[in-house]
């Protein structure tokens, strides 16, 4: 193994990580017969995606004035439903979970590994930042915590071998550990990876329910936190498919996204994020820069302003179907104003990122209520040298 230290170092980009999971991810969830054609249909409606989003944003306003949308009355019954889950073929996988058909709530069911409150605080740091992870709501996440079981690691310990069937799934609590590939079983394998203390593996033979593609080796003494593959996909994929269905759902409630194709609105769900307020909860702040925009779930948003005199002003409330926050990524300017809530709030979050790739069509409705903001904050203050006064 020591030729292999000397190997070339390959660093595997997030960006390139997170594409692939979420193409895993929805693979898994369509369950097409020929992943070659599936793959090329994904990825040609990605590109697609982001093109029509950067043409958009090269003819983005450039007006001063910034202000969140008002509430919008419910879509229209006669909206076109986005794709549903509905006849799907089955997975050429020879050990498949079908989403659908688990309808098992029942808590006894679930895999429990009891664990002290140190521990168990300890893991929560520890799968905090992990990007499968991130979707999940507070419910998943504790089935996640329950159903992990840490693992003690030597030095030199092979934690997986490139080969091997997957069997669980990692996070690292803990230690130093190399990555190895070997392209040909008669050669020394390349190291191509360090992990430290930190990060994640094994987590795609178990979506694809294949061989492992690398090897694991421990460099130090260390600590790591394993699902098995069953209750891994069961996690994953089914608060996937949930989360879906309940995106699509709102989506269909909000009348700006009537823009977005099917396949458009498919690929929103899936990049939305849940957030959850309490009362008072201030979501964001007059002045700060823009990292996403909201939908709302559930309650009631406050939208205020400073007025000349330091005084916020309440000038709009939005509820369930309503979006707020927007107009900061269209015009690339700072928040105007800030959103507080009224009652427990459930949000969907949209980062820019995933908001430029992905609302291009929306884009010129986001404009056109950029005049309709002027003119409501017209009423309050009197004047457009008063509005940019509170900016």
């Amino acid at each position: 193994m020591s030729r292999g230290h000397a190997g070339p170092r390959i660093h595997v980009p997030d960006e390139l990580r997170e594409v692939l999971l979420e193409f895993t991810i929805s693979y898994l969830l369509e369950q097409p017969g020929d992943v070659i054609s599936y793959a090329a249909e994904y990825f040609t409606r990605l590109r697609e995606a982001r093109t029509t989003a950067r043409v958009y944003e090269e003819t983005a306003p450039t007006q001063e004035d910034e202000l969140l949308s008002p509430d919008e009355s419910v879509m229209s019954k006669d909206e076109e439903p986005s794709i549903r889950f509905s006849g799907r073929r089955k997975s050429v996988f020879a050990e498949t979970y079908n989403p659908e058909e688990d309808d098992e709530d029942d808590d006894g069911a679930k895999l429990v590994h009891p664990k002290s409150d140190e521990q168990r605080q300890r893991l929560a740091t520890a799968v905090k930042n992990i990007l499968l992870f991130r979707s999940l709501d507070k419910d998943q996440m504790n089935d996640v915590l329950d159903a992990m079981f840490e693992r003690i690691v030597e030095k030199d310990e092979l934690v997986i071998k490139q080969g091997d069937d997957g069997d669980n799934f990692y996070v690292i609590q803990s230690g130093t550990y190399h990555v190895f590939v070997s392209p040909d079983p008669s050669k020394e394998p390349n190291h191509i990876h360090t992990y430290e203390d930190s990060g994640s593996f094994g987590e795609l033979a178990l979506l694809y329910n294949m061989p492992r593609a690398a090897t694991v080796k421990a460099v130090t003494q260390g600590s790591l936190w394993a699902m098995d593959r069953q209750t891994f996909r069961r996690i994953i994929l089914k608060s996937a498919f949930k989360k879906r269905q309940m995106y699509e759902t709102l989506i269909e409630s909000v009348p700006m996204l009537k823009a977005l194709q099917p396949y458009e609105r498919m690929n929103l769900a899936d990049a939305l994020v849940p957030r959850v307020f309490n009362k008072g909860d201030r979501i964001i702040k007059q002045g700060d820069p823009a990292d996403g925009m909201y939908f709302v779930e559930q309650g009631e948003v406050v939208i205020s302003v400073l007025d000349d005199s330091g005084k916020e002003v309440e000038i709009n409330r939005i509820s369930k179907g309503g979006y707020f926050g927007e107009l900061a990524l269209v015009t690339h300017r700072p928040r105007a104003a800030s959103a507080y809530c009224d009652g427990e709030v459930r949000c969907a979050f949209l980062d820019v990122e995933a908001f430029e790739r992905l609302l291009g069509p929306c884009m010129e409705i986001m404009k056109r209520n950029i005049t309709d903001y002027e003119e409501q904050m017209l009423k309050i203050f009197g004047s457009k040298q008063n509005i940019r006064d509170i900016r």
